[in-house]
């Protein structure tokens, strides 16, 4: 059994350009890097993912990995992935959850909220293990807390979900509540705590991404997403 979002029924007025500079950013970057050796990747990986030994100064890297300060690796972090789900899978929930958030907040507001829940998500896995070797590296942080501040402003927003089991292959629409109450859920049944040490999914980056989202989002929104919101907000349709 198969679910996976791909597109929601809540229109943007303006175009999302912040969004795609990321997804455009990510992208290139991975596609940059498909071809290079395995050694070259995780030399890549080491010098700018984060890294919480690094971060919080328990070790350091040799000199010829020792490229950026530890505390900007949080930031370069974020545009670094490993393998084609892992950016598919960010991308494809930035395309499609992120031009609503760009909307509701304009783009220096996104901007700062992307980079700040990032921030968060990276902290939040790194001070579970603050002494682990293994980069963290993706999106996935900062793209939890696009879809903990969706969930507060459009929790009835209608989410186009491909369902596949064997060969039934149906196209159907769930509310963003369900479909990202559920997402986050996932998440802390998955969490262990366990993931940094082994190279796993960062599900408390997830955790601390999305949370952030949810808080950040009520600080940060404009007073018209919040009379959008009491009225019903905009008539869905597809995009």
């Amino acid at each position: 059994m198969f679910f996976f979002p791909f597109a929601d029924e809540n229109p943007t007025n303006n175009k999302p350009i912040i969004s795609w500079l990321i997804i455009f950013t990510c992208s290139s970057i991975f596609l940059n890097q498909i071809f290079d050796p395995a050694y070259v990747k995780e030399q890549t990986f080491i010098s700018f993912g984060m890294i919480p030994s690094i971060l919080f100064g328990y070790s350091e890297l040799s000199g010829a990995l020792k490229i950026i300060p530890p505390s900007l690796s949080i930031f370069t972090s974020m545009f670094l992935h490993d393998g084609w789900m892992h950016v598919i899978g960010n991308m494809t929930y930035l395309y499609i959850f992120g031009d609503n958030i760009e909307e509701s907040l304009g783009k220096l507001k996104f901007i700062i909220f992307y980079l700040l829940t990032g921030i968060v998500a990276a902290l939040t896995q790194a001070i579970i293990d603050p002494t682990s070797t293994i980069p963290m590296i993706g999106a996935s942080g900062a793209i939890a807390g696009v879809l903990g501040g969706y969930l507060v402003l459009y929790p009835k927003a209608n989410i186009k979900v491909l369902f596949w089991f064997i060969i039934y292959i149906k196209v159907i629409r769930i509310r963003a509540f369900i479909v990202l109450g559920g997402w986050i859920i996932i998440q802390f049944i998955s969490f262990s705590g366990t993931e940094l040490n082994s190279g796993g999914v960062a599900y408390a980056a997830h955790i601390g991404g999305f949370i952030s989202g949810v808080l950040l989002i009520n600080i940060m929104k404009n007073k018209t997403t919040q009379k959008n919101k009491i009225l019903g907000g905009s008539v869905p349709n597809s995009k």
